[in-house]
Parts: structure tokens; sequence; C-alpha cells
């Protein structure tokens, strides 16, 4: 291995006391396939074997805590049949060397009627044109501790942790965003309100962390920064919703980017990027995880040198290189993917979903070299 890479590789203790043994983390890569009840497929086992050896932490993708989220074909939380699934994730992560990180989430207002298992699809507030009805208070306060009761099956799984997923438009964003959530009770109105939700939930999480007794267990938060749109979240509520988080028992803080130096758009310096921004809020007290469009070794490389972020999460290059930490530390960088080539497509074990989201150019797959 080259000696610029070996930061990349130094271990890091979080504030619980536990050490992940380098810096590179894959995140929660979503590859559309599980069955009816969220549980692993054949194709979605053989997409995950040995897909991340190397890697300090693995982030489990988008995981159910109601049947009334479900936005797609993903793992679920809810119920007592859904252990000996999230047991697998675990085994899957620590056959590999790496700690299992669940990301627990809602769709909201995105979710999938056909999906919902007969429950109304909801949001924070009424969306009759997206046939979305509001939240109850009481349904607000059910989901929270579907949040926490989601943590207890991961615990008992032998999952190293969570995350909350509080990005990408799903139902805790919809809460933190003036664009969804009109509400005028505690969970809505003032930007502090709408920030009820996520931390309630994080108090909540950290709760049964503390009942089983499990101060070693991972508890991050993942959030997107801005939002399109006049009453679009802005940087300004981003950064006040920071300094909320720190204040609380994670382990780690997470930003959802598509590209590592995007700048701020609404709510503050726009000639700053969003990275730097964040950074220089958290001021050191949580880890920082970022991410955004690093498909070559070197881009990974140069976004770390930069010093805004404590861990790197990895998605394009790990869907195309399955084997991405052995050709780093082999000084085999040459033969490091970063456009899908159909020639080779048999060697990135794609889901079936993933190759007709490749073919049909979805963003979140990677580009083809073939056009």
């Amino acid at each position: 291995m080259q000696a610029k890479y070996r930061k990349l590789f130094e271990n890091y203790t979080l504030n619980n006391g536990v050490t992940l043994k380098n810096r590179l983390v894959v995140a929660p890569l979503t590859i559309y396939d599980s069955g009816p009840d969220g549980e692993l497929t054949a194709a979605a086992r053989n997409f995950w074997h040995n897909r991340f050896k190397g890697f300090g932490t693995w982030i489990v993708p988008f995981t159910n805590v109601q049947p009334g989220g479900i936005g797609f074909e993903s793992p679920n939380a809810f119920h007592e049949e859904n252990l000996p699934t999230l047991k697998e994730y675990a085994t899957i992560a620590h056959d590999q060397g790496a700690k299992a990180i669940i990301q627990l989430a809602h769709a909201g207002i995105h979710a999938d009627p056909a999906m919902t298992q007969g429950h109304d699809v909801v949001g924070p507030s009424d969306l009759p044109y997206m046939h979305v009805r509001g939240m109850t208070d009481a349904e607000v306060r059910e989901t929270v501790q579907a949040f926490a009761y989601a943590t207890e099956l991961a615990i008992r799984a032998g999952l190293d942790g969570v995350e909350i997923h509080g990005a990408n438009g799903w139902l805790i964003q919809q809460f933190v965003s003036a664009t969804f959530n009109q509400r005028t009770d505690h969970w809505g109105g003032s930007a502090e309100k709408r920030f009820n939700f996520p931390l309630a939930i994080i108090d909540a999480v950290d709760a049964v962390r503390q009942k089983y007794h499990r101060p070693d267990f991972i508890v991050g938060y993942r959030f997107s920064p801005e939002e399109p749109g006049e009453d679009g979240l802005t940087m300004a509520e981003t950064l006040a919703l920071i300094d909320r988080l720190v204040t609380k028992p994670l382990q780690y803080i997470h930003i959802s980017l598509w590209n590592f130096y995007k700048k701020i758009r609404r709510g503050g310096n726009p000639h700053q990027t969003r990275m730097e921004a964040v950074h220089e809020r958290i001021n050191g007290r949580v880890p920082f995880i970022g991410v955004g469009d690093l498909f070559a070794e070197e881009q990974g490389l140069k976004a770390f040198n930069t010093g805004w972020a404590d861990f790197l999460a990895v998605g394009g290059a790990v869907e195309l290189n399955p084997n991405l930490v052995d050709l780093i530390k082999e000084g085999r960088e040459d033969e490091i993917q970063s456009e899908f080539d159909w020639n080779r497509m048999d060697s990135y074990r794609f889901t079936p979903s993933m190759l007709y989201g490749t073919l049909t150019h979805n963003a979140m797959f990677p580009k083809m070299k073939q056009e």
C-alpha cells in the first residue's frame, strides 16, 4: 500500500469507547431486493458476499420500522419474525470483519401504498394531492416508539449499532422541513418544534440502549443539508439542527450528499461547501462521516485530506469494486473501476433491480461505460 493511503486505515475510538479499525465506511447501498417480509434473497446474499472486506463499518441500508413506512423492497425491523434476517445481516458484516450499523427509516409520504400492508400513507401534514394523511399526535408518538423497538431488535440480533435516517426526503426529514410540516402542535411550527421528532427518536433509541446496558451500542444520525423550494430546508436550519444533535448521546453524524464539494445554496456562505460548513459547526464534538460521488481512490483521499470528515462513506466504488480495499492495499489502484462495464457485469453481482436502474440511467447507480 502506498504511504499516502495509510491515514485511511488508522483506527478511531468513538466517544462510547468502541474502536473502529479504519476510516472507511460502506455507505447504505440501496439494492432494491428483499423478500415479502424484508428477508434476504439469494440475489442480495450474492451481492453482499465479501463486498466490503477490509472496511471498518458497514451501514446496512434503509430498514423499515413500521409496515406503513415501506417505500420499496427493503429489510424490516418491526416484529419478532424479523430477527433471523437482522441476525443474518450482522453475520454478513462480522464475517467480513466490519461493524454492522443498521439504518432505521420510515418513508413517510413516499411510502408505496402497494407495500404498506393496508396502512394509510402518512406524513407530518395532510397532502391531499398525494393522498397523504397527516399523522395524529398519537401516531407520531407510536412512530417514535417504533424506532425504539427496531433498536431493541437490532441489539438482540447482534448488530453493532443503528443509524437514524433523517435524510433523503424520508419521514424524519419531512418533519424537519417546512415544505411538508405545517403542524402547529409540539411537532411543528417553528424550526425548533420541527426538530422535536428526530430528537425524540434519538432519546427513545438511547433509552433502549440504556435498558440493555449497552453503552457500546453505536447510535448515529444521517441528514440532508438543504432542499429546493421556497420553504425547503436551508443550511441555516441544518446548522441549528446540528447544534441540537451534538448535545445528544450520538457516536457520529453522517451527511447525505451527491457531491462532496457541493456549495451552500441558501442560508449560508454560497462560496463555502456544505461539508466545510457542517464540519466547522460540529467543531470536533462528534465524528463526522462525509460522502459524495467519490468513485476513485484518489478522489476519496483528496476528500479526506480536506480535514472536513473523520470517516468516508463509499458507495459507487464498492458497487463496482467488490475487492476495493484489497486493490488499495495491494497497490493495484489502476484496476479500480469508476464506470459500469457491461462486459464485466458478472463481476459486480448486481441485483436485477440494480441492473435495471443502471440500464435506465438511474442516478442511484454508477454511470455506464457503454452509452
